[in-house]
């Protein structure tokens, strides 16, 4: 009823002073258009950063997975090549345990012949019972070679 009167009230005031433009208002607008369009350049620039961070933790991520595989690779070699030296080694200790046993078989002969000091016994062991006309009781490595089969060991007896 106070707008029938002719009365104003507040509200009518803003919408006149809305209405109305003072050379302020012009100015207002231009700092508002700058700051939008800074903002706008602002974000443009946060959102190129963005992308090439985006890039940048590809471009190591595709490296670290590069040098992962490389790696790989090179555990993979390193395993086989210890599997094989493994298997190798396995094979030259069978191969030592059987000489050391042929010495040690050796040395009881040795040993045997000399407690006995018996010339009969050195003779028959050169001549009668070998056949062979050279002595193995001076030279024990070339009774080695009498009626033994070679040493046989392969990776296959241990498993490997």
């Amino acid at each position: 009823m106070a707008s029938l009167s002719g009365n104003s009230s507040g509200s009518d005031e803003t919408r006149s002073a809305a209405t109305y433009s003072t050379p302020d208002d012009g100015l207002i607008d231009e700092k508002k258009r700058k700051r939008k369009e800074s903002n706008r350049e602002s974000a443009r620039r946060s959102r190129i950063r963005k992308q090439k961070h985006a890039a940048d933790l590809m471009a190591e991520s595709n490296k670290i997975k590069s040098d992962n595989d490389q790696i790989r690779a090179t555990i993979n070699v390193t395993t086989q090549r210890f599997v094989e030296i493994e298997a190798e080694n396995s094979v030259l200790r069978a191969q030592m345990s059987e000489l050391s046993q042929r010495l040690d078989s050796l040395n009881r002969i040795l040993d045997s012949i000399k407690m006995n000091g018996n010339s009969t016994t050195h003779q028959c062991m050169n001549d009668e019972l070998f056949g062979f006309g050279f002595d193995f009781v001076e030279n024990p490595w070339n009774m080695m070679y009498l009626n033994q089969p070679p040493i046989m060991a392969s990776a296959d007896m241990f498993g490997y």
